[in-house]
């Protein structure tokens, strides 16, 4: 076989030309037996170093990819590798490989990210087993977890739920090429389309998020005289959010929405009893007096939601998993 490397790419030829030999015992060009070049021969065929190619022999011996024969040389060892490249499963795998290299080709894929991404793929696969992978996307850390185990707890063991914020997909390549590898993402509606954009090749639904069971109960209880302040960090959550306020606590009559950049905030505050404020209002809690009684506005996924969306892609995805439990 041809053992040529490329020095116009970012690659260092120590690596490709490690790759030209694994990739020669994989699809079967170099077969169970066959001689290699001496390390002399082949540093003078490639234009390398003989430590070069020292280094690559060594790295594939200590692989139990080749094997060398004192007094003959260098062979192809008899590896499970080796054995698998003839087997017609094996061969219609690396067609659908090259389709894969192919495809990410013509989506502009470049093939480090195709590589990173498969990668990813494979360690998580391997973690989890055949389960299905959900990215939960969300705004604050905190708040984005606890959506993450509610729907881990609602979908079962059928699937495992990640958390991730749109802030961190935005700065963290790694983390958005495991996002990548999931099998769906979940966001909010009005967040689908930019999550979308972060995840060009990945299913990504929304969900609709309802008062987390803590938040309805403090609601419940709150006292039908009190004066009550639903504060938001986005502006265009506080009706919703007043309205989920009203829904949960119909006997309390004085509720007001104010926005967080409101700078009249902390005045406006001071004729409330209760401060409700959204994850990431915060700092609302600090522009109010002691005496006010604080409760963060916490929301769950809607189980409705739940079952009518996220499900039936879960076990869409599950029945692709069958050839694999069978085999396992």
């Amino acid at each position: 076989m041809d053992f040529n490397v490329d020095r116009d790419i970012a690659v260092p030829i120590r690596l490709q030309l490690r790759g030209t030999i694994e990739y020669g015992i994989a699809c079967g060009e170099l077969k169970a037996g066959d001689a290699l070049p001496s390390v002399r021969d082949l540093a003078e065929r490639v234009g390398v170093a003989p430590m070069t190619v020292s280094q690559v022999y060594a790295e594939l011996k200590a692989d139990g990819l080749i094997e060398t024969r004192t007094g003959s040389g260098t062979f192809v060892a008899d590896s499970t590798r080796a054995r698998m490249a003839g087997q017609p499963d094996v061969v219609a795998l690396h067609d659908q490989i090259d389709r894969l290299i192919d495809a990410a080709g013509a989506m502009g894929v470049r093939s480090g990210d195709l590589a990173a991404l498969i990668s990813a793929r494979l360690i998580y696969r391997n973690s989890v087993g055949p389960r299905v992978g959900i990215a939960m996307i969300g705004l604050f850390p905190a708040a984005t977890a606890a959506y993450a185990r509610a729907l881990a707890a609602q979908v079962g063991r059928s699937a495992t739920v990640d958390p991730m914020t749109i802030e961190a997909l935005q700065r963290d390549p790694a983390l958005r090429a495991r996002a990548a590898s999931a099998d769906l993402a979940v966001t909010f509606a009005n967040r689908q389309r930019e999550v979308a954009s972060l995840l060009p090749n990945t299913k990504v639904v929304s969900l609709s998020f309802i008062p987390s069971e803590e938040t309805r109960r403090a609601l419940v209880s709150l006292n039908g005289r009190d004066r009550v302040a639903a504060v938001s960090r986005f502006p265009d959550f506080l009706p919703i959010m007043k309205a989920g306020v009203a829904r949960f606590a119909p006997h309390v009559p004085q509720i007001a929405g104010f926005h967080l950049d409101d700078p009249e905030l902390a005045e406006k505050l001071k004729e409330r009893d209760v401060l409700v404020f959204s994850t990431g209002a915060e700092a609302a809690a600090e522009a109010v007096e002691r005496h006010v009684a604080r409760l963060e506005y916490r929301h769950a996924p809607d189980p409705a939601d739940v079952e009518r969306v996220v499900m039936p892609l879960i076990r869409a995805i599950e029945a692709k998993f069958q050839p694999d439990r069978k085999a396992s």
